[in-house]
């Protein structure tokens, strides 16, 4: 048997925006033990990536712990490798921001362990071709995929023993293929299991190279394995058997293996992700064809030859499954455009402070965490969605402050096609708020940020079926499951799914008004398509006031019926004002007019976050039922944002609100997850009224964030992240 070298990479990563003590606990359990035993054996070497933004929460809270990597990595034992600063999916950013995001994490590694770096993670192995430039010019010389990426291109599986060489517009870049196999073998299978595959690679190839390559979390923070590689020991037993078995199998980092062997040759790589990433992407109506055809293939015998060919998705089809993903990434692209703008505009203010605050901001809004869905929270956890528009919203403060000055009040509007879904959305902005609408689909408001803040106020998630929900329809309980458990009871009574997105601004004509429980369960009749349908819109300016009118005319009964919205913001203030005109309505009956709105990122379970009426009665929290017979508003208070979302009508209304909540999977099992509260004020009008008006005012209050210190004035843009 021929030498076989084995490369041990490890990629650690805490997504932007989690819970501090989320990354207290994956310290604890995963990152500083993993240390500690790696310490003991100076013999054996890695490759390391660590994400920035967990990093930069290490060298905040764990000095300690970067000291000992650096000792490590100047003895040699550890390779630093790089990436994106914040762990963007490569494809989905500009080519602008990709170098940008390399070359800035380059520096900042190299500065922090006085290393070069060389090689660089990509995050979730999403891979095209053409990142291959970027990537050669941001300085990097070798990365490394999955063996799955390699397999699509026809690489016979046996040969996948080494590095390859892959190319793009002239440039080349080495790349090596992490083995599937090891990847499910590590660390949950036997030590012996794990050699004797080692042993097998070695006697099909000469000069073979195996690398592992996958995530730190895996060694003790997943569910059930810190017990098992470190109270039982797995992971010492491990590495004492690498160095027992020195004379046929030597540790290598990546860099090691790259100067030492020659390429297997060279090839170009489909677009691909690792296997499950693929599968997630797809459709969620054509997962079940696509599995049960796995299956049939692996009954068959086939299961190899599925591997090498069959295919699920496509990573940027997330945008299309799931139009949030779309909206989020479309801000990005905005603020990125904006960015670039006016640093072309201005070279010589490349240097400003506040352009390199937007440029942070912009590039841990690219965090990827949040913008897709598959064995964890990802889009469905509100707290990496809230931080990454947080970001977006302070960077879009910070070009603010650099072109118009910090305290500049304005209001302006524009329209373009600002989520690229090829028709016109319409964009009313000011000093204080941002909100958009998108007048070919129903007139909604689809965006709205309070600035101060940095705070999304519209970015809600819709429920919608998921395969894992079958598992809890088949009766998966708080204590059984294939694997993940029920995180409570009764999830299989909260499969809720809508038929629209979770917009503001959504009319519809009801047969009868209807309570917080019916709406919340979709049980009522609507009359009509005013929720949906395509409003002419027009834009003016008023003073210091910019204004949107809108206007629908469409089937009421017999009847065509019209209804028109106009909405005013005004520079320096906090109020977003809405005038709806209703004409030609039914004279022979009653009419139940009634408005959605959908406000995210105001946490629900808690006592300080509630409901509260127009005389300041307080209600409920933001996660219960409330219904109100006759108010002229209701309001939504956050304490520990520091916001009342204010909702005031110029008509007595009845009022229900409701959670929106819906079940999503993590590694921890299965959940339900707090996006948005739903208020929905329903007006009866009277028969005989032909023509019928009312006037919505909502007021963002900041007040209790700049009592509390958050924000230092209601003029003041905020310069950091307050996420």
């Amino acid at each position: 048997m021929s030498n076989v070298r084995f490369a041990f990479v490890l990629h650690n990563h805490q997504p932007v925006g989690n819970f501090d003590g989320v990354f207290e606990a994956a310290f604890q359990e995963s990152y500083l033990p993993f240390l500690e035993v790696i310490e003991e054996f100076e013999d054996i070497p890695i490759s390391l990536h660590t994400s920035g933004s967990l990093l930069e929460w290490l060298v905040a809270h764990k000095p300690e712990y970067i000291d000992r990597v650096r000792e490590l990595v100047g003895r040699g034992q550890v390779e630093i490798l790089g990436g994106g600063f914040y762990e963007p999916i490569m494809t989905m950013i500009p080519s602008r921001d990709r170098q940008g995001q390399i070359r800035g994490y380059s520096d900042y590694l190299e500065h922090l362990f006085e290393q070069k770096i060389r090689g660089m993670w990509i995050p979730e192995r999403v891979w095209e071709a053409s990142l291959v430039s970027d990537i050669v010019s941001s300085e990097i010389e070798f990365t490394v995929l999955d063996d799955f990426h390699f397999r699509k291109a026809g690489v016979p599986p046996e040969t996948l023993t080494g590095y390859f060489t892959t190319e793009d517009d002239g440039s080349v870049l080495g790349v090596f293929p992490g083995s599937e196999p090891m990847r499910y073998m590590i660390p949950f299978h036997e030590i012996d299991h794990v050699l004797g595959h080692l042993r097998h690679v070695g006697e099909q190839r000469d000069d073979a190279l195996v690398v592992f390559a996958d995530d730190g979390e895996k060694f003790g923070s997943w569910p059930g394995t810190y017990d098992h590689v470190y109270k039982y020991g797995w992971i010492r037993r491990f590495l004492e058997a690498l160095r027992e078995n020195r004379d046929w199998l030597t540790p290598c980092t990546l860099g090691q293996a790259f100067d030492e062997l020659e390429p297997r040759g060279g090839v170009y790589l489909p677009a691909a992700s690792y296997r499950e990433m693929t599968e997630w992407a797809l459709p969620t109506d054509r997962r079940p064809e696509y599995e049960q055809l796995r299956t049939e293939l692996e009954h068959s015998g086939r299961g190899d030859q599925a591997n090498d060919f069959l295919h699920g998705g496509f990573w940027r089809n997330f945008k299309a499954k799931y139009p949030e993903t779309r909206d989020m990434y479309a801000r990005m692209m905005e603020v990125s455009r904006r960015l670039n703008d006016i640093c072309v505009r201005n070279p010589s203010a490349l240097a400003d402070h506040r352009l390199y605050e937007a440029r942070r901001e912009l590039f841990r809004g690219q965090c990827n965490c949040p913008y897709w869905h598959g064995s964890f929270g990802g889009l469905y956890l509100p707290h990496l969605r809230g931080a990454v528009y947080g970001h977006l919203i302070n960077a879009d403060n910070q070009l603010d402050a650099f072109e118009r000055g910090a305290r500049a009040e304005y209001a302006e509007v524009a329209a373009a096609d600002f989520n690229f879904d090829g028709k016109p959305e319409v964009r009313l902005f000011s000093d204080r708020l941002v909100a958009m609408f998108t007048p070919h689909d129903g007139g909604h408001l689809y965006g709205l940020d309070v600035r101060a803040i940095a705070t999304a106020l519209g970015a809600a998630v819709a429920r919608r079926p998921e395969p894992y929900h079958q598992k809890i329809r088949e009766g998966l309980s708080a204590h059984s499951g294939d694997g993940l458990q029920a995180k409570q009871e009764g999830l299989d009574r909260c499969l809720i799914y809508d038929d629209h997105q979770r917009h503001s601004l959504i009319e519809r004509f009801l047969e009868a008004p209807v309570d917080a429980d019916h709406l919340r369960l979709g049980e009522f009749q609507e009359l009509g398509e005013f929720s949906t349908g395509d409003y002419r819109y027009a834009t003016s300016r008023s003073g210091e006031s910019v204004l949107l009118t809108m206007s629908h005319t469409g089937r009421l009964g017999a009847r065509s019926v019209t209804v028109g919205k106009t909405i005013t913001l005004t520079a320096g203030s906090s109020d977003l004002a809405i005038r709806y005109r209703l004409s030609d309505l039914p004279l022979e009956r009653p009419a139940h007019f009634a408005v959605e709105f959908n406000i995210a990122a105001l946490a629900g379970g808690a006592d300080d976050r509630y409901y509260r009426d127009a005389q300041g009665t307080r209600l409920g929290r933001l996660d219960e039922h409330v219904d109100l017979d006759a108010t002229l508003g209701i309001d939504l208070v956050d304490e520990w944002l520091g916001i009342e979302a204010m909702i005031r009508g110029s008509e007595s209304a009845r009022v229900a609100a409701y959670p929106v909540q819906s079940v999503s999977q993590s590694e921890g099992g299965y959940e339900l997850v707090h996006q948005a509260a739903c208020v929905v004020p329903t007006w009866t009008i009277p028969a005989g009224t032909g023509e019928w008006e009312v006037e919505l005012v909502m007021t963002f209050d900041v007040s209790r964030a700049e009592k509390s210190g958050r924000i230092d004035s209601l003029d003041a843009q905020p310069s950091s992240a307050t996420t």
